[in-house]
């Protein structure tokens, strides 16, 4: 998607004060007597029926109709970019919220580019669209047409989001970003203090917040429950935290990009995390104000190689079985395997003897570590040229290895230069002044809900 302070400079400014104690905690964390300020008694008594969700989730912003119709399809396109599409009807109507929400400051940022003479032309919109279809849904524009009409949804609806983000862009880069300043004196500061946290551990975390009070608590947490469960059958959870979570990160898919565990601020996530390994998934954990749900996408060292990043030439050799292959069969098979492998002399000599053990070989010279099955990343580094890995595999569908036939060790990750910090503190100054800048559209808005 275009976004103009993340397509400015790429990485979050969270990345950079990781270990340096610095930078926002999560989202979901304000001061806990905001609210003092409306004197608001703690008996409080409703006058009139607090089902608010049986209203049609329709609105007219400011003279411009957002439809049923509108809701409906873009519900229908985020539901099929999800991957999800057995999502529950009580789900759904909550998703219906949240789609409205996001149209009515969608039609906001249009109405504003036009007010202050910001045109965005179809040809962009066009261009836009197009690299979507292809970089998103990896479709020709046709194709992708065709699909989003057997979703429920249409390419109008995503056409519109298109123009949305085109024209908040032109905004930001017009109204915002001339006037984001940052000091010299700030971005060596930071240089200095990322020079002194090198070697610093950093985690790359996803989250998904849902926030509960004392009346909403028991349903938070089963909701919360429900949307684990269904990530760790296969869900995405990029997608669910763009759906649901609460905290300023569901725009990115919960991605609080690198950070040090002080910056969750919370004793309780702190210790959890510490415990995940890259792909593992927590939650829901209670914290001030409801539920996290915590993803490890990975974890690093500041400014030092990931051993993870080693880039190795390798051979596997396989053994494949029949579906037919007895229990007793497939053992033998597997032994005599085992056996023809430990004979091998180094990678010259693999395919000879694979061949005389009607094994199948396949070599490739580009593997990282990290993209191999994190069962076998620690086996990878400790192997040494010609050696191979542990059988694995099964019984039924047949056993292989892995031979190390070279590796290319990584390079040491170096600190961002100071005119690559300049920019990504501008991009964070940039956001934050975007995020007032859209309260104020918001709170200016006439809006009517049908």
């Amino acid at each position: 998607m275009i976004e103009f302070t993340r397509k400015a400079t790429g990485i979050s400014l969270a990345a950079l004060l990781a270990a340096l104690g610095a930078g926002a905690g999560l989202a979901q964390d304000t001061p806990g007597n905001a609210a003092d300020a409306f004197n608001i008694p703690a008996d409080v008594k409703i006058l009139g029926s607090t089902d608010l969700g049986s209203r049609k989730p329709t609105a007219i912003v400011n003279g411009t109709l957002i439809t049923g119709t509108d809701v409906d399809q873009r519900t229908a396109l985020v539901i099929a970019a999800s991957g999800n599409k057995d999502v529950p009807a009580d789900e759904v109507a909550k998703l219906r919220m949240q789609i409205l929400r996001q149209l009515i400051d969608e039609t906001l940022q249009i109405q504003e580019a036009k007010a202050l003479d910001i045109a965005v032309a179809k040809d962009e919109i066009d261009e836009s669209y197009n690299k979507l279809a292809a970089d998103r849904f990896a479709m020709a524009p046709d194709a992708l047409e065709r699909y989003l009409a057997q979703a429920g949804s249409s390419t109008q609806s995503l056409r519109r989001q298109v123009e949305g983000e085109l024209a908040w862009d032109r905004i930001l880069r017009r109204n915002v970003a001339p006037f984001v300043n940052v000091s010299a004196g700030e971005v060596n500061e930071l240089y200095e203090r990322l020079q002194a946290s090198k070697g610093s551990a950093q985690y790359r975390i996803a989250e998904i917040f849902l926030s509960a009070t004392p009346s909403t608590h028991d349903a938070v947490m089963e909701n919360a429950k429900s949307i684990v469960d269904k990530i760790r059958k296969g869900g995405n959870v990029a997608s669910y935290a763009r759906q649901y979570s609460e905290a300023s990160t569901a725009a990115v898919g919960g991605d609080l990009g690198w950070i040090s565990l002080a910056q969750l601020q919370n004793q309780k996530l702190e210790e959890v995390a510490q415990q995940l390994n890259p792909g593992q998934l927590v939650g829901p954990i209670e914290v001030p104000g409801g539920f996290d749900i915590l993803y490890l996408v990975d974890k690093r060292q500041v400014g030092m190689a990931d051993p993870r990043d080693t880039t190795m030439s390798l051979k596997q050799i396989s053994l494949d079985f029949p579906p037919t292959l007895v229990e007793a069969e497939a053992r033998a098979k597997t032994e005599a395997f085992q056996q023809g492998v430990a004979s091998m002399r180094g990678c010259g000599d693999a395919d000879a003897v694979a061949a005389r053990i009607g094994a199948a070989v396949v070599t490739n010279d580009q593997i990282r570590v990290r993209d191999l099955p994190e069962a076998l990343q620690s086996v990878m580094l400790q192997l040494g040229v010609g050696q191979t890995t542990p059988p694995f595999g099964s019984l039924k569908e047949g056993v292989r290895v892995l031979m190390l036939c070279g590796r290319d060790e990584p390079q040491d990750t170096s600190i961002p230069s100071t005119q690559q910090l300049m920019a990504r503190l501008q991009d964070d100054r940039i956001q934050k002044r975007a995020q007032r800048y859209m309260r104020d559209l918001r709170r200016d808005a006439v809006i009517e809900y049908n």
